[in-house]
């Protein structure tokens, strides 16, 4: 078994793709007179907020404006629309009573981190959440993941991170910890193989599959699936 297994929240534990959607709609129809290609949006989850706006607004001092105006939508219709992936507290619990630690690696801030995982009905069933203005560089750098780490004392070897973007791919990889592509999220197939994972997920049951080979000690790990 793993001596951890390391989540992305947004789209991987927490189905908030329409969510994060919705209040870019809201943000650059005020903004801009019309909304962006969801399309568009898509490419970039999985960043932190200010990084995104700052790629789509056309001055440092809009993407700021932009930002306050999701941040205040996303206040009135966040709580509504969250709900987590079937079977994700199931998943949680099941590895926890394993002995399993669990952290959440995530783009978002720490307060709307919380709250999010307090809706889904997950918050008192991790272990560890490391958020974006925790870290200095957040994903796709590994500082993020490589905190989790170093909190909850684990060697990244014994270590799956498991993320639905390519950026979570690229964070857990730099940090030296195994990836596991999710493809419940709003990402491609193509998209996370070219990232090279060490497993490819078609359920978030999957992960206890996973967990229950066994890892190190020269074994080898299996090939993602196609």
């Amino acid at each position: 078994m793993w001596s951890g297994v390391f989540f992305d929240l947004d789209g991987t534990l927490a189905d908030t793709v329409e969510l994060i959607l919705k209040c870019f709609r809201f943000t650059t129809k005020k903004h801009f007179g019309q909304s962006l290609p969801d399309a568009d949006v898509v490419a970039t989850l999985g960043i932190p907020l200010p990084v995104q706006m700052k790629g789509f607004a056309r001055s440092a001092e809009e993407a700021e404006l932009m930002r306050k105006t999701y941040i205040a939508y996303q206040d009135i219709v966040h709580d509504e629309m969250v709900q987590s992936f079937p079977g994700a507290s199931s998943v949680l619990r099941a590895l926890r009573s394993n002995g399993t630690k669990i952290a959440v690696v995530t783009s978002k801030r720490a307060g709307i981190a919380k709250r999010t995982l307090e809706c889904c009905g997950l918050w008192e069933s991790v272990d560890l959440v490391v958020c974006a203005d925790q870290v200095q560089r957040p994903k796709p750098h590994p500082e993020s993941v490589n905190l989790a780490l170093s909190e909850l004392g684990l060697e990244p070897d014994r270590v799956v991170f498991v993320g639905d973007s390519p950026f979570d791919l690229q964070a857990g990889k730099g940090a030296g910890t195994r990836t596991a592509a999710a493809l419940w999220g709003p990402f491609n197939l193509e998209e996370l193989l070219a990232e090279e994972p060490d497993f490819v997920l078609d359920a978030i049951e999957d992960v206890l599959e996973i967990n229950a080979e066994e890892v190190g000690n020269g074994t080898a790990l299996p090939s993602p699936g196609p």
